[in-house]
C-alpha cells in the first residue's frame, strides 16, 4: 500500500474537494491519501466527500491554518 500527499494549500472552495475526489479516483484500493488544505471550508467539504465516496477518513489534524486529512481508499 502506497501513501500519496496532496498539497492543496492556498486553494479555495470548491477546489480542495474536487482535487481530492480526482486524486482518490486514481488511487488503488488500500492506498492512503494525505490531503493538506488551508481553506477552512475544507473541514466540512472533505468529510462530506468521503461520506459520498465510501472511503475512510482515518484522521483529521488541525493547526492554526493547516487542515490535514488522512484518507484510506476503499
Amino acid at each position: 500500500m502506497a501513501e500519496k500527499t496532496l498539497n492543496l494549500r492556498g486553494l479555495k472552495c470548491p477546489l480542495p474537494a474536487l482535487r481530492t475526489r480526482k486524486a482518490l479516483s486514481g488511487l488503488p484500493s488500500g492506498d492512503l491519501l494525505i490531503v493538506e488544505c488551508t481553506d477552512p471550508l475544507a473541514g466540512l467539504d472533505i468529510p462530506n466527500l468521503i461520506n459520498q465516496t465510501g472511503d475512510t477518513l482515518e484522521a483529521t489534524e488541525k493547526s492554526d491554518t493547516l487542515l490535514t486529512f488522512r484518507i484510506r481508499k476503499r
